[in-house]
């Protein structure tokens, strides 16, 4: 049996979707295991880029089954129009996309209430969240009053769970003096998009363990990042579902032992998007030049991402977390042309100089100062390498680094962002 996780190492926006779309090569099967279309995950194929939000990201290779696991909320109408636009595309999803009884519905209450919080004009807390329902779907889910996918092939069910949500969302929106939507509107708009979307519903762990049985192959595709775990990250500015290794269990119905190999994604350099505390984060001529060079902007939001120097102890934080088994280091090419590197080694705090992301101080991380060690940078363009040992100098001595402080190694290393422009060193897929 084999089951590889790809997780987020940071604050998401790692350049998991394509280190996905690259490793579903060697699977048979891609299953994605928590969060909703607040996930962008940008592919480039052929000089054609995509972005999936719902979808997991092997849905780009025509030979993959593509799962949607109970983890996950789902927007009815972005899941129809995300498959509508890859059907445009010329990719079909018929026959290859199952998704799970148990994943959660997103509705337009949702989004509305997660509006209303990020508006700045009440007590809320701004989180800045992708204003996608995300937050207020996972309450209902855990409050017991969510409605399950599965509920789709009922509509008259539905109506009733969506009657009882709203008595219990009207308060909050009567305070803030907005109206709540209509259930009546709410249904019907749901009954063209329950046609299509539930020919798609499956038990999709019993179809794990099945393809497990068969000795296929499984890649589990994480969304956000360790750093916005709902339980590991930088409470409370975080995403509201379980983005580690962890969540690979609970999010998709299958047992721990299956897994066989953690992956981390990270950065060469850190970006966060949305509030929250960001140690590193520059504000000078290199923070721009991340931002313009990366292409820094968020792929569901088009925000500009905050750019930093890597952090290392917080890397350190995941790897633990995670049981990494090995990091994918993207957007290496980036660091192009910055000279010197700057890389955060520990955090100067108030008991002391500590080497270990200091949990204690999540919500604003105040008092924490970072340390840095400064190495070689390089101008040499890294777009064409394909090994290793071809890299200049300085930039195999940042990943050393890298490892070396970590504790793991760095497999494979994304150096543009297409689908070929990578270095494998060891394939997540093959024995050492």
């Amino acid at each position: 049996m084999s089951a590889v996780v790809v997780v987020g190492a940071q604050w998401g926006d790692e350049g998991k979707g394509k280190i996905i779309d690259y490793l579903a090569e060697f699977a048979d099967v891609v299953a994605r295991f928590a969060g909703g279309p607040n996930a962008g995950h940008t592919l480039v194929v052929d000089g054609q880029k995509t972005v999936v939000r719902l979808i997991p990201s092997g849905i780009l290779r025509p030979d993959k089954t593509c799962l949607m696991g109970p983890g996950m909320v789902i927007d009815p109408k972005r899941l129809v129009d995300e498959i509508d636009e890859l059907s445009r595309r010329g990719v079909s999803v018929s026959g290859r996309l199952f998704i799970s009884y148990r994943a959660h519905l997103i509705l337009p209450y949702h989004l509305a209430a997660d509006v209303l919080r990020e508006r700045g004009d009440s007590k809320d807390q701004i989180i800045g969240t992708t204003k996608r329902g995300i937050g207020p779907a996972y309450e209902d889910k855990v409050a017991r009053r969510g409605l399950p996918m599965a509920i789709l092939r009922d509509l008259d069910r539905a109506q009733e769970r969506i009657e009882a949500a709203l008595e219990t969302w009207a308060p909050y929106f009567q305070s803030r003096k907005e109206p709540l939507p209509d259930v009546r509107d709410l249904v019907a708009d749901l009954v063209p998009l329950a046609e299509r979307i539930v020919p798609f519903l499956a038990d999709t762990s019993a179809l794990l363990e099945d393809s497990l049985r068969q000795g296929k192959t499984i890649l589990f595709e994480g969304a956000q990042g360790t750093l916005l775990d709902i339980d590991h990250g930088t409470y409370p500015y975080v995403t509201s579902s379980s983005a580690t290794a962890g969540g690979v269990c609970t999010g998709s119905g299958i047992g721990p032992r299956v897994i066989s190999r953690v992956i981390g994604a990270a950065k060469a350099y850190v970006t966060r998007v949305g509030s929250g505390p960001f140690p590193t984060e520059l504000f000078d001529d290199t923070a721009t030049h991340l931002q313009q060079v990366g292409g820094e902007f968020g792929s569901v939001t088009g925000r500009p991402r905050r750019t930093g120097w890597l952090d290392l102890p917080a890397l350190r934080y995941a790897v633990r977390v995670n049981s990494l088994d090995s990091l994918v280091i993207t957007k290496l090419d980036v660091l192009t042309g910055l000279n010197p590197l700057r890389v955060c080694v520990a955090y100067d705090t108030p008991e002391g100089r500590t080497s270990v992301l200091p949990v204690d101080r999540f919500d604003h991380l105040q008092g924490v100062t970072p340390v840095y060690e400064t190495l070689p940078g390089w101008d040499e363009p890294l777009d064409q390498i394909r090994a290793f040992e071809d890299l200049p100098d300085a930039a195999r001595q940042y990943l050393h680094f890298i490892e070396s402080a970590c504790g793991v190694p760095c497999d494979l290393v994304s150096i543009g962002p297409g689908r070929d422009a990578i270095i494998v060193r060891n394939s997540p897929f093959s024995s050492r």
